[in-house]
């Protein structure tokens, strides 16, 4: 895929989170943008014990969250604050447990178009142990 330049900071992406779907911080602010680059996403989740499971990991459920928050971030990143960008599909597979504590998802752009995004999602434990990769397919709103 050819380079593509970010249109908003990891400040922008924050304040579009507080103000247009503030509903991802109901459990307090868990999720933080780490980083923007060309074509990627670093989101970072610090989980709290909503969080997680029995067994001493991070639920399943918790880390589609951060695969999906964090492809629609990478994607909004690249086209700007559209609200209305929507997972139409999002395969995940579980690699490692990860144990309780910050978690990584480096989301990085595989196809941007007029119409439809694809993302691959890399989390990563404190040890740049892949525990999960999703990828994530996305419709873009018409402008």
């Amino acid at each position: 895929m050819t380079e593509l330049t970010p249109v908003m900071t990891a400040s922008e992406i924050e304040h579009f989170l507080d103000t247009q779907f503030s509903e991802v911080h109901v459990d307090g602010r868990v999720f933080s943008v780490i980083d923007v680059s060309p074509a990627k996403t670093t989101l970072r989740l610090d989980p709290i014990a909503r969080h997680l499971r029995p067994g001493g990991t991070v639920s399943g459920p918790t880390l589609f969250a951060l695969a999906d928050v964090c492809a629609y971030l990478v994607i909004l990143a690249h086209i700007g604050p559209m609200k209305h960008t929507v997972t139409t599909n999002l395969n995940i597979n579980f690699m490692h447990k990860p144990k309780p504590g910050p978690l990584n998802c480096v989301s990085t752009l595989l196809k941007l178009g007029k119409r439809l995004a694809v993302v691959n999602c890399d989390i990563l434990d404190e040890n740049k142990t892949i525990v999960a990769q999703a990828t994530a397919t996305y419709s873009i709103p018409s402008k």
